[in-house]
């Protein structure tokens, strides 16, 4: 049975299916509460003591801590995006903890960006530190992966594209929506990863709707084992996984694709964001974004963000 961890500002909580037990626990940071089994399996033995509609969720996840992600993961994505599945490496960037923030928070679009987008992923949370050089299997992954979180990598795409790297464009305060719960997987659990569906709504409207199984590039086996060749994670750190099909930003059709290729790099940008400036998918102000993630049979069940844009 998975274990749902919840958390507000100054608890951790166990959710169990009558509300919610408080974990009995000195832990302040993901790792430490990681570290405590005994005392989430205390918690999980006991009833529901507070409505969990009661509680002031904040992440799960805490920070600071890296939050490193997987690009370009789902083919129906890089298909949209006018490439090839077949030609895309596993490739990462990163994102600063700093944009984490909690699932009914709201996303707040700095004043300078103008094109805000959406993107529901899986996120990994690495339950030990993993050194560079650990041998990652599918018969030993769930020894490094404590559970899995909904998130949300919103995205200023006006200023992602121009600069052709993604960091600031992911990393602005409140970019990175993560919870309602740090759902806990034993290994049996874990091997209904590509189960998962992945679906987000903009004002109840469905714009993202995808099983893991039909369209994952890479897995998370193949994510660690490429990551821990050059990279040290730890206990509480945070790996999306990509995103499917169904963002605001889509590619041009290839005429004007090609086109576009001709002219120069200022005229081009200037072309695509008043063409872009015309799609009403972009997120506006007061919009309500909400990404769920779970099994089709309920088995297993990360929850549902509810997210409102605020225009700053």
């Amino acid at each position: 049975m998975t274990l749902s961890i919840l958390r507000t500002a100054d608890a951790w909580w166990f959710q169990t299916p009558t509300g919610a037990a408080k974990i009995a626990t000195d832990a302040s940071t993901t790792a430490e509460l990681l570290a405590d089994r005994a005392a989430i399996e205390a918690a999980a033995q006991q009833d529901g003591t507070v409505p969990t509609d009661s509680l002031d969720l904040v992440s799960p996840v805490t920070t600071p801590c890296r939050v490193v992600a997987q690009m370009t993961n789902f083919a129906s994505h890089v298909k949209d995006a006018g490439m090839d599945p077949k030609s895309i490496p596993l490739t990462f960037f990163r994102k600063s903890s700093a944009s984490i923030t909690g699932p009914t928070d709201d996303i707040v679009k700095p004043a300078h960006v103008r094109l805000l987008d959406y993107e529901v992923e899986i996120g990994l949370v690495i339950g030990r530190d993993i050194p560079v050089g650990t041998g990652i299997s599918e018969s030993n992954l769930a020894d490094y992966i404590a559970g899995l979180v909904v998130t949300n990598d919103v995205s200023a795409r006006d200023i992602q594209l121009p600069q052709t790297q993604f960091y600031e464009a992911k990393s602005y305060p409140t970019f990175t929506p993560v919870g309602p719960a740090l759902v806990l997987l034993d290994a049996g659990e874990l091997q209904r990863f590509g189960d998962l569906r992945l679906r987000l709504r903009v004002n109840g409207e469905l714009r993202q709707d995808m099983l893991v199984e039909r369209d994952m590039l890479y897995r998370p086996v193949q994510a660690l084992q490429s990551l821990t060749r050059f990279q040290h994670l730890a206990a509480g750190d945070l790996i999306m996984t990509g995103t499917p099909v169904g963002t605001a930003l889509s590619a041009p059709p290839r005429p004007i694709e090609i086109i576009g290729s001709l002219l120069p790099s200022a005229v081009k940008w200037k072309a695509f964001f008043k063409r872009q400036s015309g799609n009403p998918k972009y997120l506006h102000d007061g919009d309500l974004v909400e990404a769920a993630i779970a099994t089709d049979d309920g088995a297993v069940d990360l929850g549902a963000q509810r997210n409102t844009v605020r225009y700053a």
